[in-house]
């Protein structure tokens, strides 16, 4: 006669009680939340104040000096549409220059040239071990704001003009060609892809290691030259910034609030870029230097080809939160004056009176920045986190 173990009691069933226990957590969440929203409901009704975003039509009354086309006649969620825009830009163009920046001081750090080492070392603690705050006043009024007057500027290659005012760049503006340039582009990206494919598929029967985008990223380039060259006028045109009455006139105008930011988040989040990528570089075992110096590789192609590509598995995770630093960190803007989301809700807060909205629309803003960016960190980390078998 066979005998079976007696049935667990769901009561004490691991299973049944970690489900429990999960579904007691959330059920204690929901009450906390539905307990804060029903305190600020009574609040709200008690100080006579109406939540509600209908406000965002209402005329603005004020002035943004730097972005996209704004009048004071616009509204107040066009207002925080330009704020956004301008945060936008100073997160994408920093994220690229403290990125090359990290790389270049994490590699010096590393360098076998004393001076080189030194000089890299003397940039990474100085500037991790000082508030960023402290630096955007630095580059602000010390730097920027103690430029030569407009008619005094310094003018560099390109031509470009510093003086107090800002940068002047020149500006690229499309011709009549550039239509039809863009066909060019179209057929170019066709091609690209079509290399992409067939490098990767020949790599893969041939079980050998390569970069297939560097193939597609030549042919597309070589066909947008091509068109460039053939087409009887240059698709795009340069206007060149010239000195006015008061200003420069044309091309790009940079104000000094944009480029102090703008190198205070670069100089600052490159600092903490430099130690990921020295902890990364370090983090590959020395033999794999050693066996890439005996195939004869020059240290160039060592770096390259051998460590760097190992050393990513190290470096992105950290590299993540730098990027979102940066993002959060701008909202700093505020204290030199340039006019990001955050600057401008608190405009909209003064002259609206509705904080408790707005309050809201920035942390939502602040909130997708960071989660489309950690989603492309992430997926960019699976593609080159090692696969074991």
């Amino acid at each position: 006669m066979s005998t079976f173990p007696a049935r667990i009691p769901f009561w004490r069933d691991v299973r049944v009680l970690r489900v429990g226990a999960q579904l007691l957590f959330v059920f204690a969440i929901a009450l906390v939340a539905n307990w804060f929203y029903t305190n600020l409901q009574i609040n709200l009704e008690r100080t006579g104040i109406r939540f509600g975003f209908d406000f965002l039509w209402s005329t603005a009354g004020f002035g943004i000096s730097e972005g996209l086309p704004f009048e004071p006649t616009d509204s107040y969620g066009y207002a925080f549409w330009v704020g956004v825009v301008n945060t936008l830009r100073v997160i994408g163009i920093g994220i690229l220059l403290a990125t090359l920046l990290g790389l270049v001081a994490g590699i010096a750090r590393l360098s076998g040239n004393w001076l080189v080492r030194q000089i890299a070392t003397v940039y990474v603690e100085t500037i991790r071990n000082t508030p960023l705050v402290v630096q955007l006043f630095f580059w602000y009024t010390a730097i920027f704001l103690k430029l030569p007057r407009v008619d005094e500027s310094i003018k560099l290659p390109g031509p470009i003009y510093l003086s107090q005012r800002g940068l002047a760049l020149p500006r690229p503006y499309p011709t009549e060609s550039f239509a039809l340039w863009g066909y060019v582009l179209g057929a170019g990206l066709l091609v690209a892809l079509l290399v992409y494919i067939g490098r990767r598929l020949y790599l893969a029967r041939a079980q050998r290691p390569g970069f297939p985008a560097l193939w597609a990223a030549g042919a597309f380039a070589l066909i947008a030259l091509g068109g460039w060259v053939l087409l009887p006028r240059a698709p795009v045109a340069w206007e060149m910034p010239t000195l006015g009455t008061f200003n420069f006139e044309g091309g790009w105008q940079i104000s000094p609030e944009f480029a102090a930011l703008l190198a205070g988040l670069v100089v600052y989040t490159g600092a903490f870029i430099a130690e990921i990528v020295r902890g990364g570089i370090l983090a590959v075992p020395k033999g794999q230097t050693e066996a890439a110096r005996a195939l004869g590789l020059r240290p160039i192609y060592v770096l390259r080809l051998v460590v760097i590509p190992q050393a990513l598995r190290v470096i992105v995770p950290p590299l993540t939160s730098q990027y979102l630093n940066l993002a959060k960190n701008s909202s700093l803007a505020v204290a030199i004056g340039y006019p990001d989301l955050f600057n401008v809700a608190n405009t909209i807060i003064n002259q609206s009176g509705r904080a408790l909205e707005m309050v809201f629309l920035i942390m939502i803003s602040y909130l997708t920045m960071s989660l489309l960016t950690s989603a492309f960190m992430n997926w960019y980390n699976r593609r080159v986190k090692l696969i074991e078998r």
